[in-house]
């Protein structure tokens, strides 16, 4: 009974220490993009032809604190995925060690596809459309903080569910998951990709329509890719089922 509470206390530190340099990771990457947050900011709206306005004073620190927070986020990607790899590399075999070491560099390139893809084609996509729905009705002058709202409305969804397929990759390659159980349930995570796409984007069909079909396009992608691992997998495992035994430690 004392060596199991022994144990877990051992897991909690460690965790605690994961977390830690994580944290300090995010913090470090935050203060960087605090200080070349002007630059960011000249880049992302380069485009426009009339100058953001702000309400208050809260604003102006608001688009400071989301920007160098999406930078931090960013490239605390890779050091978040190094370290659930660290904690849980104990508990894994020799081979699906090797094996998941390789997803982290893709789960940071796989990131900044997604905030790519939904700045540079999503986000224009649907800002034209919105405009030009407004016709001459309507004056259209932005607020920093609605903009910059959109643009994360607009960019943040796509870049996390990015990571898609190469989440399931990792569970697959882990025997957690099973590409075949994924295509059982296709209609139902289907449901639930439409749901997402209608929460995070504008309430209008071309909006919801552009959101929904990559996502639709991702889950099917990630179906083949699992294929791809699952088999790979299952090769490994009759041809070298020594891989997959733990490796015993003194």
């Amino acid at each position: 009974m004392e060596d199991k509470e022994l144990n877990i206390t051992d897991h909690l530190e460690e965790l605690r220490r994961r977390l830690i340099v994580t944290a300090v990771a995010f913090i470090a990457f935050f203060i960087m993009g605090f200080i070349f947050v002007e630059d960011i900011y000249n880049w992302l709206v380069r485009d426009l032809e009339v100058k953001l306005m702000v309400l208050g004073p809260s604003d102006i620190i608001w688009v400071y604190f989301m920007l160098a927070t999406v930078i931090a986020i960013a490239a605390t990607i890779p050091v978040l995925a190094l370290q659930i790899w660290l904690f849980v590399k104990p508990a894994l075999k020799p081979i699906e060690r090797k094996m998941t070491l390789t997803y982290i560099p893709a789960l940071f390139l796989l990131f900044i596809v997604g905030l790519s893809f939904g700045y540079f084609v999503i986000f224009p996509t649907v800002l034209n459309f919105l405009v030009e729905l407004s016709g001459d009705m309507f004056v259209t002058n932005f607020t920093a903080d609605k903009y910059f709202r959109f643009i994360m409305h607009m960019t943040l969804p796509f870049a996390i569910l990015f990571e898609m397929p190469v989440v399931v990759m990792f569970l697959t390659s882990l025997g957690i998951i099973n590409p075949y159980v994924l295509q059982h349930l296709r209609k139902y995570a289907y449901f639930v990709l439409v749901v997402v796409a209608v929460v995070v984007s504008p309430p209008d069909f071309m909006s919801d329509f552009l959101v929904t079909i990559p996502l639709l396009l991702l889950y099917e992608i990630s179906i083949s890719l699992s294929k791809i691992v699952y088999k790979r997998r299952q090769k490994k495992l009759a041809e070298e089922p020594e891989l997959f035994e733990f490796e015993d430690e003194e």
